[in-house]
């Protein structure tokens, strides 16, 4: 019986450690600058970065598309990545999925809904 009881507290333990490692994976693989483009917008909005970086123990982000703006509420959840961005023009919400070096996905505003393709510049 106790057998039993150590191998699933030691199960559970497992799971909880690779979860963690997980996340931080993910997190280490969105670090840096990300170069992105958006479909169906006037040309001056059309490109700028993602500034991912660690701070803390913690992944913060901006967006620079000729002035620098913080990602609110950043999430990553299995490749999933959300965040808003506010400014004079509105507030932004993306949604992205990562692959390898690339993000895609949406900016839903005011403006519309806009697809967006991302690209993981080197170091």
């Amino acid at each position: 019986m106790k057998t039993k009881r150590y191998f699933s507290l030691i199960l559970v333990a497992m799971s909880v450690f690779s979860m963690a490692m997980r996340e931080a994976f993910v997190a280490d693989d969105l670090v840096g600058t990300w170069k992105y483009m958006i479909s169906d917008v006037p040309a001056e909005y059309q490109s700028g970065s993602f500034i991912f970086e660690q701070k803390e123990n913690k992944t913060v982000g901006y967006v620079d598309s000729g002035e620098k703006n913080e990602m609110i509420a950043l999430s990553m959840d299995q490749g999933k990545i959300t965040f808003t961005t506010e400014n004079q023009a509105g507030t932004f919400k993306y949604s992205l999925m990562q692959k390898a070096d690339t993000l895609m996905g949406r900016i839903v505003s005011q403006y519309g809904d806009f697809a967006i393709i991302a690209v993981k510049q080197a170091k």
